[in-house]
């Protein structure tokens, strides 16, 4: 077999990063979540696809994060809203993705997403997306549906439970995790364990509100959080004061840290 001309591995297009937001991220402050992913999708020369098939909202969402991505210096931003298989098969809709740079998914109900974009034209076209290299990120059930294994609903609590989750398809970007979110607001840990407890091969990742993790084509994982607020001029946080302050206490021998925020 012969080699194609000219061939050059550095131009073999990577895998773009995948950002995954535990929901409720900041749209008034500094925007930390909203702007590390304009900056991965190619700044002010970012072109933006906003699918809300997810949300009840209607096009609400759609022009709210329009809206937000216009102020932040976006020049181009779009919107894509399939509400069954047959609008996600339209090749006009799946056309408009072929210069997406980035892709934000909203939220609302992830099987709402999942079963109408996934296994269509509209899904292959995500996936081409990010193959060649464009940012997908997905807030609260647009996180969970990014995966391949599917947090579909389940009860809270924090203990875990025999069929306390229920599992679906997710849209197959990313492999081998089982994402949920809005994870301490609304105790969520119970059924996660559940889940990763009955498919050991499954890493489960938690999200919080208002925090992102975006996992790059090397598989290292960046993390992006809201500032914990400062308690005094030494730097050191609510936490850390609480902390200090219970260990002094004579009749604690000791304690036990959760490591569940950071």
């Amino acid at each position: 077999m012969l080699d194609a001309p000219n061939a050059n591995p550095d131009l073999v297009a990577v895998a773009g990063p995948v950002m995954i937001i535990g929901g409720a991220e900041d749209k008034l402050g500094d925007k930390a979540i909203l702007t590390r992913f304009v900056k991965l999708a190619g700044g002010t020369e970012a072109h933006i696809a906003v699918i809300s098939t997810a949300s009840s909202l209607g096009d609400v969402a759609t022009e709210m994060y329009r809206d937000l991505f216009a102020k932040m210096g976006v020049r181009s931003t779009f919107g894509l809203r399939p509400l069954t298989r047959d609008e996600a098969n339209d090749p006009s809709v799946t056309a408009a993705m072929d210069a997406a740079t980035g892709v934000f998914l909203t939220g609302g109900n992830q099987l709402r997403l999942s079963s109408v974009v996934g296994g269509t034209t509209l899904g292959a076209a995500l996936l081409d997306a990010h193959e060649r290299g464009a940012v997908i990120a997905g807030t609260s059930a647009g996180a969970s549906a990014v995966s391949t294994h599917m947090m579909a609903f389940g009860a809270s609590g924090p203990t875990p439970k025999h069929r306390m989750a229920q599992m679906a398809a997710g849209l197959g970007i990313l492999k081998n995790v089982v994402v949920d979110q809005h994870f301490e607001q609304r105790t969520r840990l119970g059924r996660l364990l559940a889940v990763v407890a009955g498919s050991p091969s499954l890493i489960g990742l938690g999200m919080d509100e208002d925090t992102a993790a975006i996992v790059f084509a090397d598989e290292t994982l960046e993390v992006v959080v809201r500032l914990q607020p400062i308690a005094d001029d030494e730097g050191l946080t609510m936490p850390q004061l609480a902390l200090a302050w219970v260990l002094r206490r004579s009749e604690v021998a000791s304690a036990i840290i959760g490591a569940s925020r950071p």
